[in-house]
C-alpha cells in the first residue's frame, strides 16, 4: 500500500514527503471530516432532545411551532343535530329502505366529544404560543432543528461520501504508484506494465458504470443519478492517468527489468477487475455486472466508511511519538531477542483491534516494529516474521471492525458473543506464537536486572500519562456529553478526534523535550518518530492515509465484486451442501477459507462468506460463534500464505526493499530448511495450529 518510490521514507516515520501536497489531503480530509461530523451530529441531536426535555415539559410539542387550529370550540350542539337528522331524512326520501331516525343522544355524545377535542387543541396551541415567546426556547430549538436536519442528511450522504472517498483515494494511490501488488515497482518497464493492465481493469469498470447508469435510467429507478455519475466520473479520472503513466517513462525509474517481474508489480485489484469484465462480458454478456456488485458495497456504506477512518486514526498514530515511547519503556528491561519479539507482538494486538484490520496496523507502525526487534539483536528473518504477525492477534479483540461486520450481516451472532470468543482464540494465539519463538530461538534467555530495570521503565512510562489523560477525557466527553460509550459502533467517530488531541499534544510536548544524544559507536540508533509542527504532521498523515485508502478500498471493492462473480458464476455450488459427519464440514469449511483468505481482502470476503458458506455450516451444525471464529483465523492465515499473503506484502513495503534484500541474504545463508524459510513458515505454522485448535477442539469437547 505504500507508494513504490517512497517505501523507504514511508519507512523511516518521517513526515510524508513533499509529492503528497495539498490537494492530496483536502479530498480525503473533507470527506473524513465530514463522516466524523454525521456520526456525531446524530449523538449530539438525541442528546439535544433530551436535554430540551429536561428544560421545558413537553419540548416534543414545543421544538415547532403549532398551526392555528381551524376547528371551533363553542359550536351550537342542538343545531348540529337538527342538521344530521334533517340530511339523514332527506337521504331516506329517495332510498327504498324504510327510514330508520338517528339517535340523537349518540349524535349528542360524539359533538361533545369533538368539542373537548378542539377545546385541547385550542388550549395546547396558546400554550405553544406563550411559550414560544420565550427567545431561549425559539434559539434552542432552532439548534436543535438544524442538529437534526444535519443528522438526517448524513444518513443519506454516506453513499456519497464512501464512493467519493473510494475513487478519490484511488487516484491519489494510482499517481502514486501504491496500489497492493505482490512486488514494488523497481524499472520503467515494471512501471508500465502495470499501467497497462490497470487500464484495462479501469476500462472495465468504467464501461460498467456506463452500462449500469443507462439502465438505470431506462427502468426510471432515478433514485440516486449522481452515485452513476461518480463512478463513471471516478473511472474516467482512473482510466486517464493509467493511460499517461502507461506512455510516459518515469525517469526517476532505472530502464529494464524483465516480463515475469512487471506482471508481478500489477495491482491485485487489477487482476480482480480484468477476471470480473472478462466474465460478466463473455460469459454472461452483462456489461452492467461489475457496477452492480458495487451496490452490495454501498449498501453497507457506514461500515466502509469506518475503514477509512479507522485507516486515517493508523496514520495519526504513526504521526505520534505513542509506539516510541512505549518501547522506551521496555528498552531497559534489556531482554533477549525472542523476548522482546515476544512481547511486541502481544502488545500489538491492542491497537491492531482499534484500528480495525492487521493491515492498517502494518502500515502505521510495522516499520517501526521490525527496527526495534532488529535493535534487540533479533535475526532479520526472525524480525520479519514477528512484523508480518504482530497485526494479526487483535482482529478478534474489541472494538475491531471485521467482528462489527460479521455481526451486521448474520443475526446468528452478536458483537458481545464473537468478542468473548475471541478473548479465548487471542490467548490461544498468544501461547502459540510465544512457545514457537521459545522453541526455535539459538540464544539463551535474559534480560535486566528488575532493581535496575524497573526504575528505569517506570520512569520512562511518566511521559506517556498525558496521552493517558487526553484520551481519557475524550472518551469521557463523549460518554457523559454526548452519551455515547466507547465501544465497537462509536470508535471509529471517537477515535479520529481523540488522535487529533494527542498530536496536538505531542507536537507541544516533544519542542520543550532536550534532543536525545547520539547512539555510542556501533550501537543502532531507535528510529526517530515524525518530525514538524501540528499541521504539517496531520496534513502528512491525511496525504499518507489517503494513499493507503486508496489502495484498499479499491481492493475491497474488487473482492466484492469477485465474490459476487463466484456466486454467480455457481463456483460456491461445487461446495457440498450434505456432510456425513459434523467433522467433514469442518474440514472442507477450513480448506475452502483459507483459500479465500489467501486470494481475497478480509472485508469483501466476509460479504461472500456470509452469502454463501454460512448457511451451509449452520445446517451442518456448526455453532455460528464457532463458525465465525474458524472464518477469523482462517483468513488471518490467508493473509500470510503465498501466493498473496498481504500481510507478508505489507511488511516487505513498510520495511524497505534495501532491508527486504538483506533479509533474503540473510535466509540463504541458513544451513537448515526451516531457518532459510523461517520469516514465512513461522507465523503459517502459529496460525495454522490455531486453526485447527480452534476448529476441532470445540467439537471434540461438544461445542
Amino acid at each position: 500500500m505504500l507508494a513504490t518510490h517512497q517505501a523507504h521514507a514511508s519507512a523511516s516515520g518521517q513526515a510524508a514527503p513533499r509529492s503528497q501536497s495539498l490537494w492530496s489531503v483536502l479530498p480525503a480530509s473533507l470527506i473524513l471530516l465530514l463522516a466524523i461530523i454525521f456520526g456525531t451530529s446524530s449523538y449530539l441531536h438525541s442528546q439535544l432532545l433530551s436535554f430540551g426535555q429536561s428544560m421545558w415539559n413537553d419540548y416534543g410539542m414545543l421544538r415547532h411551532a403549532m398551526p392555528a387550529p381551524t376547528c371551533d370550540a363553542h359550536f351550537d350542539i342542538e343545531q348540529r343535530i337538527a342538521d344530521q337528522i334533517a340530511r339523514a331524512e332527506a337521504q331516506a326520501a329517495d332510498s327504498i329502505l324504510p327510514f330508520r331516525a338517528p339517535n340523537p343522544d349518540s349524535i349528542r355524545r360524539s359533538l361533545q366529544a369533538q368539542q373537548v377535542q378542539c377545546a385541547e387543541q385550542h388550549l395546547a396551541y396558546a400554550h405553544n404560543q406563550q411559550l414560544r415567546q420565550s427567545s431561549l426556547l425559539v434559539a434552542y430549538s432552532s439548534v436543535e432543528a438544524a442538529v437534526g436536519e444535519v443528522a438526517v442528511m448524513g444518513l443519506d450522504a454516506q453513499k456519497y461520501l464512501l464512493v467519493g472517498v473510494i475513487l478519490l483515494c484511488a487516484l491519489v494511490g494510482t499517481l502514486q504508484h501504491s496500489h497492493i501488488s505482490l512486488r514494488a515497482i523497481r524499472t520503467q518497464r515494471d512501471a508500465q506494465v502495470s499501467a497497462l493492465f490497470q487500464l484495462f481493469g479501469n476500462l472495465l469498470l468504467l464501461l460498467s458504470a456506463v452500462r449500469w447508469r443507462a439502465i438505470a435510467m431506462d427502468s426510471g429507478d432515478s433514485a440516486s443519478p449522481w452515485v452513476h455519475w461518480l463512478w463513471i466520473v471516478g473511472f474516467s479520472a482512473l482510466t486517464l492517468v493509467s493511460v499517461v503513466q502507461m506512455l510516459r517513462r518515469d525517469r526517476q525509474l532505472p530502464s529494464g527489468g524483465n516480463w515475469l517481474g512487471a506482471l508481478l508489480t500489477i495491482p491485485v485489484y487489477a487482476y480482480m477487475a480484468l477476471i470480473s469484465g472478462l466474465y460478466f462480458l463473455l460469459a454472461e454478456h452483462y456489461q452492467a455486472g461489475m457496477a452492480v456488485q458495487l451496490i452490495k458495497m454501498v449498501k453497507h456504506a457506514d461500515l466502509y466508511i469506518n475503514v477509512a477512518l479507522y485507516v486515517w486514526v493508523g496514520m495519526l498514530l504513526k504521526q505520534t511519538r505513542l509506539a516510541h515511547l512505549v518501547f522506551d519503556a521496555i528498552r531497559p528491561w534489556k531482554l533477549a531477542p525472542e523476548l522482546i519479539t515476544i512481547v511486541v507482538v502481544l502488545l500489538a494486538a491492542l491497537p491492531t483491534a482499534f484500528t480495525g484490520a492487521s493491515g492498517i496496523f502494518l502500515i502505521a507502525v510495522g516499520g517501526l516494529i521490525y527496527h526495534e526487534i532488529r535493535m534487540s539483536g533479533a535475526r532479520r528473518p526472525l524480525a520479519f516474521a514477528a512484523t508480518a504477525m504482530s497485526g494479526s492477534m487483535g482482529v478478534v479483540l474489541n472494538p475491531c471492525l471485521m467482528v462489527v461486520i460479521i455481526a451486521s450481516l448474520n443475526k446468528q451472532v452478536t458483537t458481545t458473543q464473537l468478542f468473548d470468543s475471541g478473548h479465548n482464540v487471542f490467548l490461544l494465539t498468544a501461547v502459540l506464537f510465544s512457545a514457537m519463538v521459545l522453541l526455535t530461538r539459538r540464544n539463551p534467555l535474559s534480560c535486566a536486572p528488575a532493581r535496575e530495570a524497573l526504575p528505569a521503565s517506570l520512569k520512562a512510562l511518566i511521559p506517556l500519562l498525558p496521552y493517558v489523560v487526553i484520551a481519557t477525557v475524550s472518551i469521557t466527553f463523549f460518554h457523559f456529553v454526548l452519551n455515547q460509550r466507547f465501544n465497537e459502533f462509536s470508535a471509529p467517530t471517537i477515535l479520529p478526534v481523540t488522535l487529533i488531541l494527542l498530536l496536538g499534544y505531542d507536537v507541544w510536548s516533544r519542542k520543550r523535550q532536550p534532543q536525545p544524544a547520539a547512539p555510542a559507536a556501533g550501537e543502532v540508533a531507535p528510529m526517530a518518530p515524525a518530525s514538524g509542527g501540528f499541521w504539517q504532521r496531520l496534513i502528512a498523515g491525511t496525504a499518507e492515509s489517503s494513499i493507503h485508502i486508496g489502495a484498499l478500498l479499491m481492493l475491497m471493492a474488487l473482492s466484492v465484486v469477485l465474490g459476487g462473480v463466484l456466486e454467480r458464476a455457481g463456483v460456491m455450488e461445487l461446495f457440498p451442501t450434505d456432510f456425513s459427519s459434523i467433522w467433514m464440514a469442518m474440514t472442507m469449511l477450513v480448506a475452502v477459507l483459507v483459500v479465500i483468505g489467501m486470494f481475497m481482502d478480509p472485508y469483501g470476503a466476509i460479504i461472500l462468506v456470509s452469502a454463501t458458506i454460512a448457511s451451509i455450516a449452520y445446517q451442518s451444525g456448526i455453532d455460528p460463534v464457532h463458525f465465525w471464529m474458524v472464518v477469523l483465523v482462517a483468513f488471518e492465515l490467508g493473509y500470510l500464505t503465498p501466493p498473496i499473503a498481504l500481510n507478508q506484502i505489507l511488511t516487505r513495503q513498510v520495511i524497505g526493499d534495501d532491508e527486504m534484500d538483506l533479509t533474503h541474504a540473510e535466509s540463504r545463508a541458513e544451513q537448515t530448511w526451516w531457518r532459510r524459510h523461517e520469516r514465512l513458515v513461522m507465523p503459517v505454522t502459529v496460525m495454522a495450529i490455531a486453526l485447527l485448535l480452534v476448529a476441532y477442539v470445540p467439537l471434540a469437547v461438544g461445542y
